[in-house]
């Protein structure tokens, strides 16, 4: 009943917060049952969501929940009580919010890194080869907010390429980025490799020199007042075991 309590005001909590759950369900690790929520910036979801499936066969009777989103929105949420086991963020910056009000039970454990790409529609229609292109007259370029680790990783390329780009529009996470560029409603996206990986045929990735100024570090951590501890603890340990680290690996993320 108390774990029922406590999962309804989860759900309570990440719904304000506009959070989207989905889901991935005794090994000798001492997790033997239970549900995991683990917070987990955009850019993870599909690797995430695959590692979360993996976890559940090696872990009979824990079922892993997942709320997918802007790692900024995810922090703030946790500082404000959000109940959660596992957060899992896009950048050390947006990890120090979580770690400075002391909500970790330990410090948080680079897991994978990532790398900037710039989205087009497919057959880059605008010829775009370069961030330089990206403050072409008329071209509709959509950034992620300086808020969120993608969006800060875009501006640190952008100033080292030396380009100043007025985008048509500043999204949360690098998901709606790529929604925008679908829709039309853009014809480039400054956004993660992973993420133009995982697009499939519906966009065109090209690489830019810059993006290696601006890498990102992906750092987990369980929750200090995670409900469910050992679980917790044992999905940390898969992500940054070989197992999951082959999983992040195949979806374009770089070794920590």
């Amino acid at each position: 009943m108390i774990r029922s309590a406590r999962r309804l005001a989860a759900l309570v909590l990440l719904a304000s917060l506009g959070l989207g759950a989905c889901s991935a369900s005794d090994g000798d690790d001492g997790a033997s049952g239970g549900t995991v929520t683990v917070l987990a910036a955009a850019s993870l979801k599909e690797s995430f969501t695959e590692l979360g499936e993996r976890f559940e066969e090696e872990h009979p009777g824990i079922e892993v929940t997942f709320n997918f989103n802007g790692s900024d929105s995810l922090a703030a949420g946790i500082v404000g009580g959000a109940p959660a086991d596992v957060f899992a963020a896009a950048s050390p910056s947006t990890m120090a919010r979580v770690t400075d009000e002391k909500l970790t039970a330990d410090a948080p454990v680079t897991f994978a890194r990532n790398r900037l790409a710039i989205a087009t529609a497919p057959g880059n229609p605008h010829g775009i080869g370069s961030l330089e292109d990206l403050a072409t007259p008329g071209l509709k370029v959509v950034l992620c907010d300086a808020t969120v680790p993608c969006g800060a990783a875009a501006r640190k390329a952008l100033a080292a390429a030396g380009t100043d780009v007025t985008p048509a529009s500043y999204e949360q996470d690098v998901k709606s980025a790529l929604t925008k560029l679908r829709l039309g409603e853009a014809d480039a996206a400054v956004v993660y490799r992973t993420d133009v990986r995982a697009a499939g045929d519906t966009v065109e990735g090209v690489d830019f020199p810059e993006a290696a100024q601006a890498v990102n570090d992906y750092p987990i951590a369980r929750l200090e007042n995670a409900p469910d501890a050992p679980a917790a603890d044992a999905f940390v340990a898969f992500v940054t075991s070989p197992e999951g680290r082959k999983v992040l690996g195949k979806a374009g993320f770089l070794a920590p």
